[in-house]
């Protein structure tokens, strides 16, 4: 297959180390256009080696990819009075637009709870959440709630056992981006663990960005808001004449 060739001449390129991961994607690039329904990433490679493998614990390989970050404020609605209303809400200082975590075994026996910490793989570990425990008592319940939202909508993704190792030197696996997605970078890791450890990590971006008319609305709404609400009301306006034409041609 295309993928292992390329993995060959890169596994050649590389400097001698005891375990070192080189890595590739099948696109670095993703345009958001109108008919934007998802996009699919395939993310392969392999482990050189100037030494047989060591003996010991197997290896594991952990894959994330992060979309921007930025802040965001979960709220806790209440019915009172017969009405649902906001009684609490709570600001997350940054939490990542999109993050997906793929791995050859479960997260927890694939990297340890100090590797976690330091690099923040896991969901959790990537929102940054400092301080919100002095906005509210059960602070964690909202961080909790907002992971459930963003994985419903596939925008977060654990996938325990979806990176495919072969003789523990070849990998691979697949990132389905949804159609909600934010533009920007996404920063994608890749780890070699061994008994929970980090020993070699790789990592890239992948560009998401619109085009064609998505891009050229997109600029108008965010650098030229004045002209973006003029041209929206024309459009209301030119809009609601047309339909009422229409129906006066259509009662005549």
């Amino acid at each position: 297959m295309a993928w292992r060739l390329i993995v060959v001449l890169l596994l050649a390129a590389l400097p001698a180390r005891a375990e070192q991961v080189v890595a590739g994607l099948s696109q670095t690039r993703v345009s958001i256009t109108t008919n934007f329904a998802g996009s699919e990433i395939l993310i392969f490679g392999a482990v050189k080696r100037d030494a047989p493998a060591p003996a010991g614990p197997p290896l594991e390989v952990v894959v994330t990819v992060a979309g921007p970050s930025a802040p965001a404020t979960v709220r806790k609605k209440d019915r009172r009075v017969g009405i649902w209303v906001n009684t609490e809400s709570v600001r997350i200082a940054a939490a990542p637009s999109f993050y997906a975590v793929a791995t050859t075994a479960p997260l927890d026996q694939a990297l340890s709870q100090t590797e976690d910490l330091r690099h923040k793989v896991s969901i959790p570990r990537a929102i940054r959440s400092v301080g919100v425990t002095e906005e509210a008592p059960e602070a964690q319940s909202f961080i909790d709630a907002l992971i459930r939202i963003r994985s419903e909508t596939g925008l977060y993704q654990e996938l325990p056992g979806a990176v495919e190792l072969d003789e523990q030197t070849l990998f691979r696996t697949s990132i389905a981006l949804p159609s909600n997605l934010t533009e920007g970078d996404y920063a994608t890791r890749i780890f070699l663990t061994r008994g929970g450890d980090v020993v070699d990590a790789f990592e890239t971006t992948i560009g998401v960005h619109k085009v064609g008319l998505e891009r050229w609305t997109y600029l108008l709404a965010h650098e030229h808001p004045l002209a973006y609400a003029i041209l929206s009301l024309g459009i209301a306006i030119a809009a609601g004449w047309g339909a009422s034409a229409a129906f006066r041609m259509m009662k005549s």
